[in-house]
């Protein structure tokens, strides 16, 4: 990111401009944040964390030593600023000597009690927590609360992990599952039989993305309350875990990816929970966004080379997202699971091959030049209000990793501050899959929803004869 010398209230300094995505995520419509947790097998030993913190974490990244300002043009830099580490790290306290159970709960306060508070804009956008109490899942949870505007999750989840080492040799990287990528609009333009599919999918979509993001709203449903002001309402987050390897083998034998399986038990879940919640509400209409990765690499980069000139696979809020109709069912309890496998990767393999995203991305440049980041942001808070649901992945290790000696069990994150009632993220880490569930506190009853998630995942893997 270029630097450069600008006036602000008369002080000349360096300065670098905020991109545009991350002026959105900050703005007085939006202030979207990121939630990771890490789960740690011992009790924490919180005596290095400020020490790591200067010399591993800030680092990463000159946002991560910035805070926002405005030139005298009334456009967003980030200004370099002196951190105090111990203002960014909380440590809760809760009442000893309780169950894991008990501090189960406790924790899922705490997360409400943090999701729902703003990061103070007089100092870089994040925080640490360490929850030192032990839960069913571990020992101990650190959790990162981490402004979007800073990054997606990708870049986000990156400087985690430059931060951690392979809990068993520590000399080695880390390593992901290998994601097969196929290359966008320039190979796709290539091919000359499929012009026209091409430029029917990205009309079609492109239109239908611009009437969902200003005039037509989903449906109200049991899953979307469709409420003014829904950000500001209190979020239970709570997790799920399923079986990386028997997705591979539901994936196996129906054909697809595992994107495709995930998807479709995500939108089996979901109807299974409309469906329970008020019968005949399944067929109603209910669109997901689901996020997608506009980086010409999918695999994570090290932090140096997300941060050069010209990288490949750069750090920020690289991504766009697809408007995607959760698939209907006139009674979810007796469908044919596998139809909804089936049809997710049908809509998401026709929208992946137009060049709506790309479209998309274009309008919202114009319209920041035009009219401005602040309208901006509000067409994007207009997208995400009008449909139902967000769902968004990231890929995780497959060894053990740990930090500063303290290996991690588990780990999942959550995307919090948008106006939707329900979100949804799913991450992999050591041949598990986490399933993170983020809903409106009394509208969506999230153990019955997980409960639904767990259920179309064992329906879909007996669909696919994969067990009895």
């Amino acid at each position: 990111m270029e630097l450069k010398q600008i006036s602000v209230e008369g002080v000349s300094e360096e300065y670098e401009p905020v991109t545009p995505t991350g002026q959105f995520f900050n703005s007085s419509v939006l202030s979207v944040c990121i939630l990771a947790a890490l789960e740690i097998e011992i009790p924490i030993d919180d005596s290095p964390t400020i020490t790591l913190i200067k010399d591993m974490f800030l680092p990463i990244n000159p946002r991560f030593s910035s805070i926002m300002v405005r030139d005298d043009n009334g456009v967003k830099q980030w200004k370099r600023v002196e951190v105090k580490p111990e203002d960014h790290v909380r440590i809760p306290a809760f009442p000893d000597g309780l169950s894991p159970e008990t501090y189960d709960g406790y924790l899922q306060d705490y997360l409400e009690k943090i999701a729902m508070e703003r990061l103070p804009q007089t100092r870089p956008l994040w925080e640490i927590h360490l929850i030192k109490y032990p839960t069913r899942n571990a020992a101990g949870t650190l959790v990162f609360k981490l402004h979007h505007a800073l990054g997606d999750g990708f870049s986000l989840m990156g400087a985690l992990f430059s931060c951690l080492k392979r809990a068993d040799d520590p000399s080695l990287p880390l390593t992901f599952p290998s994601s097969r990528f196929k290359k966008g609009s320039h190979s796709i333009l290539k091919k000359v039989p499929r012009l026209f599919s091409i430029f029917f999918n990205t009309i079609s979509d492109f239109s239908w993305s611009l009437l969902k993001s200003s005039l037509v709203e989903d449906d109200r449903t049991t899953i979307r309350s469709g409420e003014i002001g829904v950000e500001f309402r209190p979020v239970t987050i709570s997790t799920v875990t399923l079986s990386l390897d028997r997705i591979s083998q539901i994936k196996a034998n129906i054909g697809g990816t595992i994107n495709d399986v995930i998807s479709g038990i995500v939108f089996y879940g979901t109807r299974l929970y409309m469906h329970a919640s008020s019968p005949g509400s399944s067929k109603l209409q209910s669109t997901a966004l689901v996020l997608l990765n506009t980086r010409i690499i999918n695999n994570y980069q090290s932090i140096q080379e997300m941060t050069k000139p010209g990288a490949k696979s750069p750090w920020g809020n690289q991504f766009g997202f697809l408007h995607v109709s959760v698939p209907e069912s006139i009674d979810a309890d007796t469908a044919n699971p596998l139809d909804f496998v089936f049809k997710a990767k049908k809509t998401i393999k026709r929208k992946r091959s137009s060049l709506a995203v790309y479209l998309t991305g274009k309008l919202l440049e114009m319209m920041r030049k035009f009219r401005g980041p602040e309208i901006t942001a509000r067409y994007i808070y207009s997208t995400l209000k009008n449909s139902s649901m967000t769902v968004s992945n990231l890929i995780g290790p497959t060894e053990k990793m740990a930090l500063a000696d303290h290996p991690s069990c588990g780990i999942y994150f959550m995307v919090v501050g948008v106006p939707q009632s329900l979100t949804i993220t799913v991450m992999s880490y050591m041949g598990k899959l986490r399933v993170a569930v983020g809903v409106e506190k009394g509208f969506i009853d999230s153990q019955k929803f997980n409960l639904c998630i767990e259920n179309a995942f064992e329906r879909i893997y007996k669909a696919a004869g994969c067990g009895p």
